[in-house]
């Protein structure tokens, strides 16, 4: 009686065990990575963050935020950032539902927004070159040209992603893998609509008052 008993313990704790050792599912496995990736480029835009802060004093004579930063286009250029997360979000929405028109018009919508907002920073980095504000100029200009650039990179990287993801879409339809990238895509462009609030704020708002 007693071996039967135990026969039919190991038989209810086998598929418990199996369920345990069983893998993830993709979609949570590559969420998990790409939050990872997520965390480290925040983790590096924290340090460019504190490199500014102690170097935005160190000018060396040369041209500070409040002569350099135009707060118009500046607003612009938050306004398009903010707006662009908005209809990414409706994207999402629209891929979602398996929405293939509104899936092309809300990332038509969100590239033109991100082309907009990156055309007016590159005027602007052009502009202060121009006036000799160039990143060799001062330890702040280094540090300037730094933590903005390499936001306009990611967005310029966002941009392609975007272009490469409306293609697959088109080509292979709403299947798993393209859902997924779309996901992660999704991420990392409202990330870097954070990202940008942060460096509006440390950059810009506090250089303009310096």
């Amino acid at each position: 009686m007693s071996a039967v008993v135990a026969t039919d313990e190991f038989e209810a704790e086998a598929p418990a065990e199996a369920s345990q050792t069983r893998p993830m599912p993709k979609r949570t496995v590559v969420g998990y990575g790409f939050w990872l990736f997520l965390l480290s480029d925040i983790v590096m835009f924290s340090a460019f963050f504190a490199s500014y802060a102690v170097l935005v004093h160190a000018t060396a004579g040369g041209p500070t935020g409040a002569q350099l930063f135009n707060q118009t286009t500046v607003a612009i250029e938050t306004a398009c950032l903010l707006i662009s997360s908005y209809t990414c979000g409706l994207m999402s929405l629209a891929i979602g539902s398996r929405r293939r028109a509104a899936t092309y018009f809300f990332a038509a919508v969100t590239f033109i927004l991100g082309a907009t907002f990156l055309s007016l920073e590159i005027r602007e980095f052009l502009n202060m070159i121009a006036q000799g504000a160039t990143p060799q100029r001062s330890a702040f200009l280094s540090a300037f040209f730094t933590v903005v650039g390499c936001h306009g990179v990611h967005v310029t990287a966002g941009l392609i992603w975007l272009i490469v993801m409306t293609a697959q879409v088109a080509f292979k339809g709403f299947v798993a893998n393209v859902q997924r990238r779309l996901l992660c895509f999704a991420l990392f462009w409202h990330a870097l609509d954070i990202i940008w609030v942060a460096l509006f704020t440390v950059v810009y708002l506090m250089g303009v008052s310096q």
